[in-house]
């Protein structure tokens, strides 16, 4: 496979409004695909490198462009697979010019359409609308299987590439030996932000309601006394949470794998904020010190599997009720009600314990890994949406020299890409501005006189008190009074809230359907 034709399918799928008319697109693609050029299709055309980052700046990129452009197209998808594994393999003095000529000697190798593709994969700034779930479903149409085998597929095994490489030589059959195991950590399910507890009680009826803790994702597994805990990323941080380790060797279960929370507690058992939890992650040295100057506590809302036996497709009330079983102790605090004064007098008692709400849980729902769905409601006191910084621009007076007013944006499932809701500079401390500078000068894809643009990586929670209409942006919705409350550094861009749920809130707030686009 050329690159060309990547390009040119990344082109005609950024020109195509349609969802159905991207999976066919992307379907038909796939079906060309060698088995080893599907997980490097898969990435390019969810904008992503199999490698990852690879050490390249915005400055890196314009300076290596060539002048002229190569004729005739030669790069094949693999050749530009082992070019850019050579770039992330550099490292050591002298690893930025040789990164540099690597990177020349690939565009100068490329059409003009291949060099406009290349740069815009690298800036990150694709959003043609492959996103994963498109690309889930184009994947199934090509194989022939059905899309719900290839999303539990990609769930157990945590990737799509895999899965889809599979699928394509192996059809539905070749799928079976993805399933939930020890030490291979699952996607995460995931939330919709909820109206109201009312409104939550509504639409769930009889609800397991939790408190909603400020701390930062984990998934632990446990086969006899080996532990290894997992985190929202699905990357492993052992190592950095000993007290985890022990506290789920203790279980009495062989082998499990359980979804929770980890979180740090004053002595009163009151939360500290979540910026001091991530404290601990991340930190290869002085774990022991940290542990006793910040020790964490562990909570747990869900089990996946126990011993042997996977309960993904059982309902919660099972999963929980086992879980419960099997340690108390370590059980996030719960109710389960169908009476909405009740929920609100438990959403009250999560706030006066310092936590920032409480979750609303179907209890009929199985595990959707990877997924949003109305299964599981996040309800907190204000609007609070996690949102992706596009762009900052720079700051004036006794801000002048830091970027501060954030461009702000959700996800568009739809088109792809992110439909900008506002800008706000609220919120932000000196700390804040001095942090979000640094971290967004490394995101930069370009700027002019006022504005840093970014990679859409860094994700924001913003409070605002409601959306109105705005003829200002492409989505004709903003927030009102947007502030912003923390960074989510924890969080990836592809599990941002979206457009939909932004819309989803102007339309409850006003009883009227949003602004056509």
């Amino acid at each position: 496979m050329q690159l060309e034709e990547v390009a040119l399918v990344s082109a005609r799928v950024a020109e195509t409004p349609r969802r159905l008319e991207k999976v066919a697109i992307l379907a038909a693609f796939l079906a060309r695909l060698s088995p080893a050029e599907v997980p490097i299709a898969l990435a390019y055309l969810t904008g992503v490198l199999p490698q990852g980052r690879i050490g390249i700046g915005h400055a890196l990129i314009s300076s290596s462009r060539p002048e002229h452009p190569a004729p005739h197209p030669t790069l094949s998808l693999l050749e530009v697979d082992e070019a850019f594994g050579r770039i992330a393999a550099v490292a050591g003095p002298g690893s930025g010019a040789a990164r540099a000529a690597f990177l020349r000697d690939l565009l100068a190798r490329a059409t003009e359409d291949e060099q406009a593709f290349l740069t815009r994969l690298l800036y990150g700034d694709l959003r043609q609308g492959a996103l994963e779930g498109v690309m889930l479903e184009a994947v199934a149409k090509a194989a022939h299987v059905s899309a719900a085998a290839v999303r539990r597929a990609a769930m157990a095994a945590g990737e799509l590439a895999p899965v889809a490489q599979a699928a394509l030589t192996g059809g539905e059959a070749a799928l079976s030996r993805f399933i939930v195991q020890i030490f291979q950590p699952v996607k995460p399910m995931l939330a919709e932000p909820g109206e109201d507890i009312e409104a939550a009680i509504a639409e769930l009826g009889e609800a397991a309601l939790e408190y909603k803790l400020d701390g930062a994702r984990i998934q632990a597994h446990k086969s006899g006394n080996e532990v290894r805990v997992y985190s929202r990323h699905l990357r492993e941080v052992t190592d950095a949470v000993p007290e985890v380790v022990e506290a789920v060797r203790r279980i009495p279960a062989r082998e499990l794998i359980a979804d929770g929370e980890v979180i740090a507690l004053q002595a009163s058992g009151r939360p500290l904020p979540f910026q001091v939890t991530m404290q601990r992650f991340g930190r290869k040295l002085e774990v022991e010190r940290l542990r006793r100057e910040l020790p964490l506590m562990p909570f747990f809302f869900d089990l996946l599997a126990v011993d042997g036996a996977p309960l993904i497709d059982e309902p919660q009330a099972r999963r929980f009720d086992e879980l419960v079983r099997l340690t108390p102790a370590l059980v996030v605090p719960h109710v389960e009600t169908g009476d909405a004064a009740r929920a609100a007098a438990f959403l009250e008692e999560a706030m006066a314990n310092g936590h920032e709400g409480i979750m609303a849980k179907s209890r009929a729902a199985p595990y959707a890994a990877g997924s949003r769905g109305s299964a599981w409601l996040k309800v907190k006191p204000a609007h609070t949406l996690d949102l992706v910084v596009l762009a900052a621009e720079w700051g004036s007076g006794r801000r002048q020299g830091w970027l501060s007013n954030l461009h702000l944006g959700a996800r568009d499932t739809e088109r792809g890409g992110f439909v900008m809701l506002g800008k706000t500079f609220k919120g932000l401390t000196d700390q804040m501005l001095e942090w979000e500078t640094t971290r967004l000068l490394e995101l930069e894809t370009g700027r002019d006189r006022y504005t840093v643009y970014v990679r859409p990586e860094l994700v924001v929670e913003i409070a605002f008190n409601d959306v109105q209409v705005s003829p200002q942006y492409p989505g004709r919705l903003a927030l009102r009074f947007a502030r912003v409350k923390r960074y989510r550094p924890d969080k990836p861009a592809s599990e941002a809230d979206t457009f939909a749920a932004v819309q989803e809130i102007y339309r409850r707030a006003t009883g009227t359907e949003p602004p056509p686009r």
